[in-house]
C-alpha cells in the first residue's frame, strides 16, 4: 500500500519549505496503516511551524528500503527517511549526524544501547524509531494437555516439544528460518547459544564453536527428531508461522509484541517466557529497531531539526510504541510505558530491552550478509545438513564483504 500524506497546513509564500518524509506502513490493514499515524504528527507539527510543510510517502516494509534506495539513486533524497538500515547511506557521506538534526536534549533521551546501534565509526547517523524485543509464545492450552510446563533450557524446550508431538501437535516448535526474517530467528537462537553475530572486538564470528554447537543442536535435537514444522525451517517464513500460532497449531515459538494481538483475535490463549538457554535462561535476547536517517542533500537541516525534534516528542513516541505494540526508543518514553497499567503487557519485553543485543546495523556489510544468510541458513538444518560447513561460507563471505566496505 503506498499512501502520500500532505501537509495540511502553513501558509504558502517563498520562504516555506517542503520536507519529503519516506516511511514504512508498520499496520497490518488501512485502517491502521502508519498513515493515520503520521497524519496527526504532521497536522500538530505544522500548527506550531507554519512555515514548513511536511510530505509523508507510506510504503510496505516490501518496498520502502528499495523506494528510498532507487531516490537517493537518481539524485532526489527525500529530507528524511524511516527505514531498516541507514549505514550505507552514512558511509558514503549523504546522512546528517544525529546531532545536526536533533536538539541535545531529544538526543540525549534515546535509549543508549540504541544509540550505541546508530553509530558508524562513533558517530551517530541512525536515530533510532522502533524497537522490539523477542521472547518465547507458548500455546497455554496445548501445554495443559500435554501436562508440561514452559521451558528455561534447551533440554527442556526439547522435552517439551516431544511432548506435545506425542499428544498429536502438528507443530511442536516453529522454526522459521526462511527468507522473510531468518536473520532474526538465527540471531535469536545465537544469542541462546551463548554467542552471536559478533566477537568481542566487533568482528564477524559466524562460525564460532559456540554457533555451529547451536546449529548442531538445533538439526540434531529439534528438526531431525521431527518437532519443528510444517514445512522444513528453511522454507518456513515468520508470517506464516505466527498465522500456525494463532490457529492453535504450534506448541512454541519465538514472536515479537504483535504476535500477541494476533493471538488474542484468534482467541489462542498463550504464554510468554525468556528464551530459554543451553542450562538456563539466555544472558540475552535479540533485540531489533527501525532507524529514522536525515539526507543533507536538499539541505533543510533547520526544519528537520524542528520536525524530528516534535515527532520525538514522549507523547508521540508512546502513541506510535501503542498503536503498533512496539518499545519505544526514548528513555522518558520507556519510564512512563513501564509505569503505566494500560502497557503491562509490553512490560515483559520492555524488561528484555536493556541486556538485547541488536543486529551490527552499524556495519556497512551486514545488509549484504543478512540477505546472503537468508538465503542459505536453512541448509544448516536439513537433514545431512552441515553447520559448520553453511556457518563456514557465511563467515567467509562476510569477511570478505567487511573488508571490501573498508
Amino acid at each position: 500500500m503506498t499512501a502520500t500524506l500532505a501537509g495540511c497546513g502553513g501558509s504558502s509564500g517563498s520562504g516555506d519549505v517542503t520536507l519529503r518524509l519516506m516511511a514504512a506502513d508498520y499496520g497490518d490493514s488501512a485502517a491502521n496503516s502508519s498513515k493515520k499515524y503520521w497524519d496527526g504528527v504532521v497536522r500538530g507539527f505544522e500548527a506550531q511551524h507554519p512555515g514548513t510543510k511536511v510530505e509523508v510517502s507510506v510504503y510496505s516494509w516490501n518496498d520502502v528500503d528499495r523506494k528510498v534506495k532507487e531516490m537517493v539513486a537518481a539524485g532526489h533524497a527525500p529530507d528524511m527517511a524511516q527505514i531498516g538500515a541507514y549505514a550505507d547511506y552514512a558511509a558514503a557521506g549523504k546522512l546528517y549526524q544525529a546531532d545536526e538534526v536533533l536538539s541535545i536534549p531529544v538526543q540525549a533521551d534515546f535509549a543508549s544501547e540504541l544509540s550505541d546501534a546508530g553509530k558508524v565509526n562513533r558517530t551517530q547517523y541512525g536515530m533510532p524509531f522502533a524497537a522490539s524485543t523477542r521472547l518465547l509464545f507458548y500455546n497455554k492450552t496445548l501445554f495443559s494437555q500435554a501436562g508440561i510446563q514452559p521451558p528455561t533450557t534447551w533440554d527442556e524446550l526439547a522435552a517439551d516439544a516431544t511432548a506435545l508431538k506425542a499428544k498429536g501437535v502438528k507443530t511442536p516448535f516453529a522454526l522459521p528460518l526462511g527468507p522473510e526474517e531468518a536473520q532474526a530467528e538465527t540471531g535469536q537462537w545465537l544469542l541462546s547459544g551463548g554467542d552471536g553475530y559478533l566477537d568481542g572486538f566487533g568482528s564477524y564470528d559466524l562460525d564460532s564453536a559456540q554457533n555451529v554447537g547451536t546449529f548442531t543442536w538445533l538439526r540434531d535435537d529439534l528438526v531431525g527428531k521431527g518437532l519443528t514444522g510444517p514445512v522444513p525451517p528453511g522454507q518456513l517464513n515468520r508470517a506464516d508461522a505466527f498465522a500456525a500460532f494463532t490457529r492453535g497449531e504450534v506448541g512454541m515459538l519465538n514472536g515479537h509484541p504483535s504476535l500477541m494481538k494476533m493471538a488474542r483475535d484468534k482467541g489462542v490463549d498463550f504464554g510468554m517466557v525468556p528464551m530459554p538457554g543451553v542450562s538456563g535462561r539466555a544472558k540475552s535476547t535479540l533485540g531489533v529497531a527501525d532507524w529514522m536517517m536525515a539526507f543533507k542533500q536538499n539541505g533543510h537541516k533547520d526544519q528537520v531539526r524542528d520536525f524530528l525534534d516534535y515527532a520525538y516528542d514522549q507523547k508521540n513516541v508512546l502513541d506510535f510504541s501503542r498503536e503498533y505494540d512496539l518499545l519505544p526508543v526514548t528513555s522518558s518514553a520507556q519510564e512512563a510505558m513501564a509505569a503505566s497499567p494500560q502497557d503491562a503487557d509490553l512490560k515483559p519485553f520492555l524488561d528484555q530491552l536493556p541486556s538485547s543485543e541488536l543486529y551490527p546495523v552499524g556495519k556497512t556489510s551486514w545488509a549484504g550478509v543478512s540477505a546472503n544468510l537468508k538465503k542459505v541458513i536453512g541448509q544448516a538444518v536439513a537433514p545431512g545438513g552441515s553447520p559448520s560447513a553453511v556457518l563456514g561460507q557465511l563467515q567467509r563471505t562476510a569477511v570478505t564483504a567487511d573488508n571490501a566496505s573498508g
